[in-house]
This record gives C-alpha cells, sequence and structure tokens, in this order.
C-alpha cells in the first residue's frame, strides 16, 4: 500500500469540481483509493463521499492507494489533489436547462451545481421532466443552454426554436448525438458538446449479461421457480466456450466486449471500417470483412454508431444480413435501435432463426424509454411483437446504468458547460 498525505489548499476547500476531479481519476485507476479527513473516510472512486468529507482549506488529507499499479496511480493522484485542485478561476454564471429530468439525474448534477462563486462550476441548473420536442422547446427560454438525453428530439424546428430563444450551448448528457441536427447547429453558432465515455465496461458488462440471460433463459427460469415450476424443458441453452464472437464495432465498448468474450473462452472476429491494430497485435481478436463475420459468427454484438445515409449503419442487419447468419445466432444490440430493421428481425424470429436476442434497445422503442407504461395496452407495437418471443430479452435502454457510469456523466457534462464558460479546448467533446 502506498500512503501519502496533502493538505486542501483550494480556497474553498474540496468541493464538487474538486471532488469531481478526484473521483473521475479514480475510476480509471486499477488501484482501489480511499481518503481520510479527521474521523471520515471516502472511496476516492465515489463524487458523493468525497463531498461528505467537507473538507475545508487547511484539513489535512491522508490517502491511501493499494493494487498492482499503486506507485504510479499515487503519482497521478498526488498531482490532481495537490495541483489541479488548487485552481479557481473566476467564470459567469451559466442559466442551464436540463430536460427529461429522473430523480437519479438529480443525485449527481445538484451536488456538482449545489455551489457557484470562483472555481466552482457556476451552472444554475432548472429541471425540466418534459422531454426536449417541438412542444416544449420554448421552455429554454431565460436560459444560456440547455442539458438533453437520447430520446430528446432536436431536430430542426426545435433547433430553430432553442435559437430564437436564446441558447447557445446544448450539453448531450450521452456520447450519441444522432437526434440533434448539427447543421442547424452549425447555421446559428450553437455549440453541441457530448460526453465521448462514460463507461464502456457498463454498455458491454450488460451486453453480456442480457445476452446471457436470453441463452440460458434465465427471465424464465426465475418465473417458473417463483411459480414453484422447477421443470428444465424450455430453457436450454448453449455453451460460449469455443464459440466465434463477431463484434462489429471496435472503440471503446466493442473493445470491452471482447475481452469479455475472450474470457468466455470465444475466438473473437471483428468488424470496423476503422480498424485497431493494437488490438490485433495484442491478439485479442482478427478483423474480417462485414459479410465474413455475419456467416462465421455464432454470437454478434452491435457496437457502432447510428449513422443515416449511404454506407452508414442504418438497418445495418436487415433481411439480407439475418439470411447471411448461422441457424441458432444469438444476437445482442446495445448501441442505437435502428441499427437492426425490427420487421426483418421479427421475421426471422418467428422462422426459429435466433438461439438467443438481447436488446436494450430497438427499433420503435422512443416511446417507451425511461416511461412507465405498465396501465397501457400495446398491442400492435414493436415492442408487444418482441416480447411473444421465448428466446428474445428486452431492457430498456439501461446499459449505461451504473453509478460509475451516472458520476462520469454528470462530471464530464459540468466540465464541458465550464470549458464554455471558460473558453476552454472541448477536445473530443465537441460535435458541432
Amino acid at each position: 500500500m502506498k500512503t501519502f498525505q496533502c493538505v486542501v489548499e483550494n480556497p474553498i476547500g474540496i468541493h464538487a469540481r474538486p471532488a469531481a476531479l478526484i473521483a473521475q481519476l479514480c475510476v480509471t485507476l486499477r488501484s482501489q483509493v480511499t481518503i481520510k479527513c479527521k474521523d471520515k473516510t471516502a472511496a476516492g472512486n465515489d463524487v458523493l463521499q468525497i463531498l461528505a468529507l467537507r473538507a475545508k482549506k487547511g484539513d489535512l488529507l491522508e490517502i491511501s492507494v493499494e493494487g498492482a499499479n499503486e506507485e504510479e496511480d499515487a503519482e497521478k493522484l498526488r498531482k490532481v489533489v495537490c495541483t489541479d485542485c488548487v485552481e479557481v478561476n473566476e467564470t459567469s454564471i451559466l442559466k442551464l436547462a436540463f430536460f427529461n429530468t429522473k430523480d437519479y439525474d438529480r443525485i449527481f448534477f445538484s451536488k456538482l451545481a449545489d455551489e457557484t462563486g470562483p472555481g466552482t462550476y457556476n451552472t444554475e441548473i432548472t429541471y425540466l421532466e418534459s422531454r426536449l420536442t417541438k412542444e416544449t422547446a420554448t421552455l429554454a427560454k431565460g436560459h444560456d443552454a440547455i442539458c438533453i438525453f437520447v430520446n430528446d428530439e432536436a431536430p430542426r424546428e426545435v433547433v430553430d426554436i432553442l435559437h430564437n430563444e436564446g441558447i447557445k450551448l446544448i450539453l448531450l448528457r450521452c456520447a450519441g448525438f444522432n437526434n440533434v441536427d448539427l447543421e442547424a447547429c452549425k447555421q446559428y453558432g450553437i455549440k453541441v458538446l457530448r460526453v465521448p465515455a462514460y463507461s464502456p465496461y457498463a454498455v458491454a458488462e450488460h451486453a453480456m449479461a442480457i445476452l446471457q440471460e436470453a441463452n440460458r433463459r434465465l427471465h424464465r427460469a426465475d418465473r417458473k421457480v417463483r411459480d414453484n415450476n422447477f421443470a428444465l424443458s424450455g430453457l436450454l441453452g448453449v455453451d460460449l466456450h469455443n464459440k466465434i464472437c463477431g463484434v462489429m464495432g471496435t472503440g471503446k465498448i466493442g473493445e470491452c466486449f471482447a475481452r469479455i468474450a475472450k474470457g468466455y473462452g470465444m475466438s473473437i472476429i471483428a468488424w470496423d471500417p476503422y480498424p485497431n491494430q493494437k488490438l490485433v497485435d495484442e491478439g485479442l481478436l482478427t478483423y474480417v470483412d462485414k459479410d465474413e463475420l455475419l456467416s462465421k459468427a455464432d454470437l454478434i454484438s452491435l457496437h457502432v454508431p447510428l449513422i443515416m445515409g449511404d454506407n452508414g449503419t442504418y438497418h445495418i442487419i436487415d433481411e439480407e444480413a439475418i439470411r447471411k447468419m448461422k441457424k441458432h445466432v444469438m444476437l445482442v444490440n446495445t448501441a442505437r435501435g435502428p441499427l437492426i430493421d425490427a420487421e426483418a428481425l421479427i421475421s426471422a424470429l418467428k422462422d426459429g432463426k435466433f438461439q438467443a436476442v438481447a436488446l436494450d434497445v430497438y427499433e420503435g422503442e422512443d416511446e417507451n424509454v425511461y416511461t412507465d407504461r405498465s396501465n397501457d395496452v400495446l398491442p400492435h407495437s414493436i415492442t408487444a411483437r418482441l416480447q411473444i418471443f421465448p428466446q428474445l430479452v428486452l431492457t430498456s435502454h439501461q446499459a449505461f446504468f451504473t453509478r460509475e457510469a451516472m458520476q462520469a456523466i454528470a462530471v464530464t457534462t459540468m466540465e464541458n458547460a465550464r470549458n464554455y464558460s471558460e473558453g476552454k479546448d472541448f477536445g473530443p467533446a465537441e460535435v458541432a
């Protein structure tokens, strides 16, 4: 274990922004970090626990770093705690309209926006439960910026309204930006900033979790046992060991999924318009063309962005693609719903094409995402039609939903807001 001490030099103590910087660094470290201040202790990767220390200027922090890389990790942490967290800059207050608010959003964002003044995020948030649509866009009036999520709508007609209401910044608390008309934003000089990566592990782990739920029929098994039915009929799965896993898209999430599949003893083939040679050199995977992946893989996992138009990824899994797949193939999608042609998928499910299908996103999900429709009847929807298949598992766009990911989304979004206010470079967060 590596330990060191640091006196808090920030004039207003370890407030929201220093706590966020420390926590986000610790999430990336392989070592376990513990921070003590007086009689309180916090996990280094938890911004809420760090804030609960209430460390003030002059307080002594005792920091413990334990793990395989503790020497290197301790040095990284020392720099942030003892140097970066001292910075105090004056910025103007940014008024932010926060659309599509859920209780879990408030947990993290409210803590980070709790303070104003030099060195803080200097952001005043108005929380709105409504999704951003053309009917609700005027709620942005009186604000400098808006914050939206994956199921908010910002086509040109909405961007027109936002411009008329004086909005200069759109903060996406997600990685995808296909729901925003970027050309309209450029025309009006509206900056669009996203969260390029929050927790690729969260999404990749969820992908494998629901794939195995579908493959081993765990959703059906649980219901049967709760009804005191202990028969195994209808629950037959297949081993993943020694099977071929096809990963479409080898960005951070696709890479994580490939490593998980490798841990199951699978051979990994991949397709990506921009191959990552490092993954080949280390022996993780082999790149093949799209048709070869479709025809050889026993399990196909989608991790590409949704790109419309020629040579895009819209309906990358269509009737023709499904026809090329093996009988009893397994398919999982935690990326974007329209990557799969829902009608083609339903037709193939009826024909018994798939051993398992696991969808966290799917075409036609928009009206359902993050809403309680338990009292509604959905007789003709894609959702209802998909739910009839015993080999299929649906979840509601929750692959990202872990404590680490929510913390990263909040911190990165607030850092984007602060960088905008300070006129700093946005790096990979900038999309328009």
